[in-house]
């Protein structure tokens, strides 16, 4: 446009440089090379033009540099040369300025196709379309943006050195993805993408000048080469994660720097797309792991719920069982109602119950509901399932292949219909079986499990006492009806019979009212019993809700040394003493009382209207004083005292049952502060309980961790010191307070039976002892706890064999009160223990009832004097502790007894002891005990605990 401005024949050149549309050229009029290369000179460097034949002009617009250079054919005219100047410039500013504004347009629109394609790359991100349905999606997008007609993605481990070809679409390569396929990169080692992968920067251009920049060998079999190809990896926090290629087969040069640009940013917004779909799909499987762990923890609880459910019902079952068996109604009417309770537990359309008849010959079936068996005859006893069932005592669940197993062997023959599963559980009465009861199903749809025989098995227990007592209430009823008719039939005949007879009802009457008064009384005595005295208390409990009401208190009482009178003067003599025993207490507290005998030489007392423990002392006090007081039974003058046990109501008090556990505790209590005196139960009693409970669980897991041994101590010849025995006390080695003596636990076990085990736990170790040390017999204390057992002596003679050792090295010690206990058994056992050379030993002699009956009876080698006796010897009482002494030693010497002091802590002990004629002493003057034997240590000080019967 500008050159036909010009004279014809004239030639221009423009040159123009742009940092939006870049630099540019345009010439017309066949510039010549020389006006071409004039114009893009004068954009850095401007020459005006040299003649008037000769435009040359520089110019630059808002960063544009604008050129241009003419040759005319003729000059122009001074006015229109600046004129066409002015043309020119306004001409080629305009152009660019439009050529700009496109650019910027093409710009846009590019801008605008990528943040759609982003868009759509992040929703696809979102969207609930399959892995390989979203990539080619995405495939799709990036082809919008450039040609990608063949296009893949690969994702890379830097860690495992592999590799997965997540997306593959190429025209030539026929190569097929396996998405979850990984592979080695060194198995590849001629790909062009594992050069990507490892080089880490984009690369673009023809695939064989980039194979020679990355040197990577040509090999087919990754594919053929490409005419273009475009390869950016993706990165994630710094690291190769992946890449994605583009590449074209025809066309070279396709691809530029803008192209590379553009699908870097696109390869990341790619990688986070699929980043955030992994993640959902990690989160997708997490969250249906967990709803899949919830619907496990569901069917658990559900299953719970249903066997919480089927308990109850069960539960409920049996409750109307019992109370089936004590209403009113009919025995047909009882099987009825069993029918229906077991119906609402299993399938029970087809339902009968066997009973045995009383000859043993004959079943008879009282009831039968059946859909094919409409009735049931009795019969003599034959080969049928129900006598199977009779005969075996063990429930049968048996299905039609079962039955003809039992069938075929012979075992049994089937009566009427054939079950398709038959499901028998015995009736029994006192270990005797004494009729069936029968479910079963004629369809395969219903079949029984084990679960449904443990059921009925269940039921039928409670079935059967509920059954005998039904029969028994049947047979009362029919005796009854019996006794009606008569008395009607003797009413009739005369009336002397008709008042006859309800002499004999007013009389039954009272009888009923006896036994009713008997249940809540005690035989003996007349007093309330448990029974009574706990209603008592509870409804006293209840009335403390009124703060108005004054408090009560419980007396718990026992007689002292009741056995003895037993055992003295006889039980008729025991009898009367406890019967003078409740009219002093109930004389004594007045009528705001109840007396109860609680059993044995045991009482309780509850007193209204208590209000402080001065008061229960008092009242304590009172019936001590009473008790206290002579009383002739049998004969004889008695002088009975009693122990006391006091617990006053407190808020915390729920039961009745709690008060009277709390004032029998302190009751002991009294007992062991010596007896004809009283206790308060308080909270130092309530913490030595808890005490003791704790103790008594420390000694269980004591006893399962074998924690016990013994300590031997010597037992010496006084004359010369000569070490004839060891007795072996038992330590425990507690886990928290160390070595325990026995003192801290005796009573404990005592009490609640452990230390006979912990006995035979030390009694193994002392035998495997005696073994190794072969010197002097060894003597081991006895509980009066094992003379219960029958099989103790034998027992203890085995464990001496098992281990090897000597039994007539072997010296058991017992106490006084065991030969008290049941002398036949025990006189038994010694001379057993005896005639394979176990000698026995009397034990603390002196302390207990010292009776001289049993020493000549029973065959005792040797009397051990108490400590506490010797330990008085050049003491204050010296001469108390003398005369005891002496006369132990002149009784085992009349009797032919050795006898041994124990205690033994004074050079004067041992000397006086020796003057009397006592030959063997213990003591710590000649050793403690110990672990291992030790010869006699004349220095050791202290004392052994005076409880030392372990």
């Amino acid at each position: 446009m500008l050159v036909a401005t010009l004279p014809p024949e004239s030639r221009l050149a423009v040159a123009w440089s742009d940092v939006r549309i870049g630099g540019g050229l345009s010439h017309a009029g066949a510039a010549s090379h020389a006006l071409i290369a004039r114009a893009r000179d004068s954009l850095e460097h401007f020459l005006p033009g040299g003649h008037d034949a000769e435009i040359v002009d520089a110019w630059s617009d808002a960063g544009t540099r604008m050129a241009l250079a003419a040759d005319l054919s003729q000059p122009l005219p001074p006015g229109l040369h600046a004129a066409w100047l002015e043309l020119a410039r306004r001409t080629i500013g305009a152009t660019l300025t439009a050529a700009q504004a496109q650019s910027r347009i093409e710009s846009l629109q590019k801008s605008e196709r990528l943040q759609q394609a982003l868009y759509e790359i992040a929703d696809l991100a979102g969207s609930g379309l399959e892995m390989q349905d979203m990539l080619g999606r995405i495939h799709e997008v990036v082809g919008g943006l450039m040609p990608a007609e063949n296009f893949y993605i690969v994702l890379y481990d830097d860690v495992r050195e592999t590799l997965r070809f997540l997306y593959f679409a190429d025209q030539r390569d026929p190569y097929v993805a396996e998405p979850d396929e990984e592979l080695g990169l060194d198995a590849m080692g001629n790909s062009l993408t594992v050069a990507l992968l490892r080089h880490g920067q984009p690369m673009f251009g023809p695939s064989a000048r980039i194979r020679e920049a990355l040197d990577v060998p040509h090999d087919p079999s990754h594919g053929p080469d490409s005419a273009d190809w475009l390869g950016v990896p993706m990165r994630r926090e710094g690291r190769v994660s992946g890449a994605i290629v583009v590449q074209s087969y025809l066309q070279a040069a396709r691809y530029t720097h803008e192209d590379r640009t553009l699908l870097e940013y696109v390869a990341q917004h790619i990688l986070t797309a699929l980043d955030r779909r992994q993640a959902r799909e990690q989160l997708e499987r997490r969250v249906e792991e967990r709803t899949r762990e919830l619907q496990q923890a569901n069917m658990i609880l559900q299953t719970e719920i249903v066997e919480r459910q089927r308990a109850e019902k069960l539960q409920r079952a049996l409750y109307r069982i019992t109370e089936l068996s004590v209403t009113a109604g009919s025995l047909e009417r009882f099987y009825a109602d069993v029918h229906s309770i077991v119906g609402e537990l299993l399938y029970a359309r087809n339902f009968y119950i066997a009973l045995l008849s009383g000859d043993g010959e004959h079943i008879e079936f009282p009831y039968s509901v059946d859909e094919r068996d409409r009735s049931r005859e009795s019969r003599l006893l034959a080969k049928g399932l129900t006598e199977y069932v009779l005969s075996t005592g063990e429930p049968l669940l048996a299905d039609r292949a079962t039955i003809a197993d039992l069938e075929a062997s012979g075992t049994v023959r089937s009566f009427g219909p054939l079950a398709h599963c038959w499901l028998g559980v015995p009736l029994k009465r006192e270990d005797m079986v004494v009729g069936v009861i029968v479910v079963q199903s004629y369809t395969s749809e219903v079949s029984f499990e084990a679960r449904d025989q443990a059921l009925l098995t269940f039921v039928a227990h409670h079935i059967d006492g509920a059954l005998a007592r039904k029969r028994a209430q049947e047979h009362l009823k029919a005796a009854h009806a019996e006794l009606e008719f008569r008395v009607e039939a003797r009413t009739r005949e005369l009336e002397s019979a008709n008042r006859e007879l309800r002499a004999q009802i007013g009389e039954r009457v009272r009888a009923e009212q006896q036994l009713t008064h008997l249940a809540r009384h005690d035989g003996l005595t007349g007093l309330p019993n448990r029974v009574l005295l706990l209603e008592r208390l509870d409804a006293a409990i209840a009335r403390m809700g009124d703060p108005q009401r004054e408090r009560f208190v419980v007396l718990f009482l026992d007689l002292d040394r009741f056995k003895l009178v037993n055992d003295s003067a006889g039980h008729a003599a025991g009898d009367e003493m406890l019967v003078e025993a409740g009219r002093r207490i109930s004389a004594t507290l007045g009528e705001k009382t109840l007396v109860a005998r609680l059993g044995g030489d045991e009482f309780a007392v509850l007193v209204e209207e208590v209000g402080d423990h001065a008061a229960a002392e008092a009242l304590a006090a009172a019936l001590l004083a009473e008790l206290g007081k002579p009383m002739w039974i049998a004969g004889r003058e008695l002088f009975p005292s009693a122990s006391i046990g006091i617990a006053l109501w407190e808020p915390r008090y729920r039961q009745g049952e709690d008060m009277l556990r709390d004032a029998d505790a302190a009751m002991y209590r009294a007992k062991a502060h010596g007896r004809d005196r009283s206790a308060l139960f308080d909270e130092e009693m309530r913490a030595e309980a808890t005490r003791l409970l704790d103790l008594e669980a420390d000694l269980r897991r004591a006893i399962l961790n074998d924690a016990f041994e013994p300590h031997f101590q010597p037992i010496v010849r006084l004359a010369d010191g000569e070490v004839v025995g060891h007795e072996a006390l038992l330590r425990w080695n507690h886990e928290l307070h160390g070595p325990l003596p026995p003192g801290e636990f005796i009573g404990v076990g005592e009490d609640s039976g452990l230390i006979e085990q912990v006995d035979w736990l030390m009694y193994r170790r002392v035998f495997d002892w005696m073994t190794r040390h072969h010197r002097g017999y060894v003597s081991i204390n006895v509980s009066p706890r094992h003379f219960h057992s029958e099989t103790f002596a034998e027992r203890l003679l085995q464990m001496l064999d098992d281990a090897g050792a000597d039994p007539r090295r072997l010296r058991i010690e017992i106490t006084e009160v065991a030969l008290l206990d049941d002398a036949p058994r025990i006189l038994r056992m010694l001379n057993v223990l005896r005639g394979r050379g176990v000698l026995a030993l009397l034990d603390d002699f002196g302390t207990g009832f010292s009776a001289l009956s049993y020493l000549h009876r029973f065959p005792i080698q040797a009397l051990k004097i108490d400590q506490s006796f010797v330990a008085g010897l050049g003491g204050e009482m010296h001469a108390e502790s003398l005369a005891l002494v002496r006369a132990i030693l002149a009784l085992a010497g009349t009797l032919g007894i050795d006898a041994i002091g124990e205690g033994i802590e004074t050079v004067e002990q041992r000397d006086i002891l020796r003057q009397l004629g006592c030959e063997y002493g213990q003591g710590f003057l000649y050793g403690k005990p110990s672990p291992e034997l030790r010869g006699s240590d004349g220095d050791d000080a202290g004392r052994e605990p005076s409880r030392k019967s372990r």
